[in-house]
């Protein structure tokens, strides 16, 4: 008998039961890895901190955005477009086909916007009465997007 258990705090060898085969199915459906690559581009302040940046990893041919950060201090300089830039080099470098991100109608849409990504998808009340929105912007050809 199998039985379901729910594990609210689960450590690393219950999520390696899932994501291990998980991975291997994948690449046998693939016909190869993921390649999957972990990526930060940090912002430091003049003391040597971390104090934000672009966090994502690389999987396939896309890079995945998990977040992005500019302390409030530092906003209005364009750091945040220096970070999105990074990530879109270092992807053209890696050869992958775009990048894709996800952001809340309280964050950043209209800055995703102006720099060229365009929603593919939303998730409406999430939160509540809100929209999580899916961008992408394509890097191999642009103009097809």
């Amino acid at each position: 008998m199998v039985e379901i258990a729910f594990k609210p705090d689960a450590v690393e060898a219950y999520m390696n039961a899932i994501f291990v085969p998980l991975g291997d199915f994948n690449t046998q459906a693939a016909g190869r890895t993921s390649g999957r690559r972990e990526v930060v581009f940090h912002l430091f302040d003049d003391q040597g901190a971390a104090v934000g940046g672009l966090a994502g990893w690389s999987t396939f041919d896309w890079f995945f955005v998990v977040g992005i950060f500019v302390p409030e201090t530092l906003r209005g300089r364009g750091l945040g477009r220096d970070l999105i830039k990074r990530a879109e080099d270092y992807s053209r470098e890696q050869g992958l086909i775009g990048i894709w991100l996800d952001t809340f109608d309280f964050q950043a849409r209209g800055f995703y916007e102006k720099l060229g990504y365009t929603i593919f998808g939303t998730l409406d009340d999430h939160p509540a009465g809100g929209h999580r929105f899916f961008l992408k912007k394509r890097l191999d050809h642009p103009s097809t997007d």
